[in-house]
C-alpha cells in the first residue's frame, strides 16, 4: 500500500467507478428508470462500493481499511444479486447482464486481492 498515495489510484476503486457509471446509464432508460425501488437500490449499492473503498483508504488503520473493504465487497455481491432481479424483470439483454456481472466479479476479485495483500503485509 506504500506506493498508493490516493484512493483514486486503486484498481478496485477505478473499476467501481466504471461500474457505477454503467449502473447509472443502464437504470436511466425505459421501464428500468421507472422501477424506482430497484433502480435506487442498485445505484446506492454501486456508490457504496466506491465510497467504502475511499472511506477505508482514508481511515486511521489497516484494520479499519479491511473492514471497509469487506463492506465494499458485500455491496458488490448485493449489486450482482440485484442484476439478476433486473434481468428477470426484462430490463437487460443477455449481453448487458453478462457484461455487468463480469464487471461486478472483477471489482469483487480486486477487492479480495487487496484485502489478502493487507492481511499478508500486517499479520496479526
Amino acid at each position: 500500500m506504500s506506493t498508493i498515495k490516493r484512493f483514486e489510484e486503486m484498481d478496485a476503486w477505478q473499476t467501481a467507478r466504471v461500474l457505477t457509471r454503467t449502473v447509472y446509464k443502464l437504470t436511466a432508460n425505459g421501464a428500468f428508470s421507472r422501477d424506482f425501488g430497484l433502480r435506487d437500490q442498485m445505484q446506492r449499492a454501486s456508490v457504496s462500493i466506491m465510497s467504502n473503498i475511499a472511506e477505508g483508504f482514508e481511515s486511521r488503520t489497516e484494520i479499519l481499511f479491511l473492514e471497509f473493504l469487506g463492506r465494499a465487497k458485500g455491496s458488490a455481491g448485493e449489486l450482482r444479486a440485484q442484476f439478476y432481479v433486473a434481468q428477470d424483470a426484462g430490463y437487460l439483454s443477455e449481453d448487458q447482464f453478462q457484461s455487468i456481472q463480469d464487471q461486478c466479479a472483477k471489482c469483487s476479485a480486486q477487492i479480495s486481492r487487496f484485502m489478502d495483500y493487507l492481511k499478508r503485509s500486517n499479520p496479526r
